[in-house]
């Protein structure tokens, strides 16, 4: 009976919150946790001294030499990279 109302009780306060427009449920995504280092990583893929574009793992590299790295320290895989580059 308690944990009943406690459930529906929680369900309306998310329910009411997603209305309002804001993400309720999930993990946060890296531009949600660290927002420059997802502008960063925008600018490398676009400045490129000679033309042409970075890979996507020249741009890994490079944040990891200015010390953007993911909690253990390790350099963002390039999968990372690419939804950094994808967020709206």
């Amino acid at each position: 009976m308690v944990k009943a109302m406690v459930v529906a009780k929680l369900r309306g306060a998310r329910d009411r919150k997603r209305r309002t427009g804001v993400k309720v449920e999930g993990r946060k995504s890296i531009a949600e946790q660290k927002p420059e280092t997802v502008e960063m990583a925008r600018k490398l893929s676009r400045a490129r001294p000679k033309g042409g574009k970075r890979s996507l793992r020249e741009i890994s590299a490079a944040l990891a030499a200015a010390g953007h790295v993911t909690k253990p320290g390790n350099p963002y895989a390039a999968t990372a990279i690419k939804l950094m580059l994808d967020v709206k």
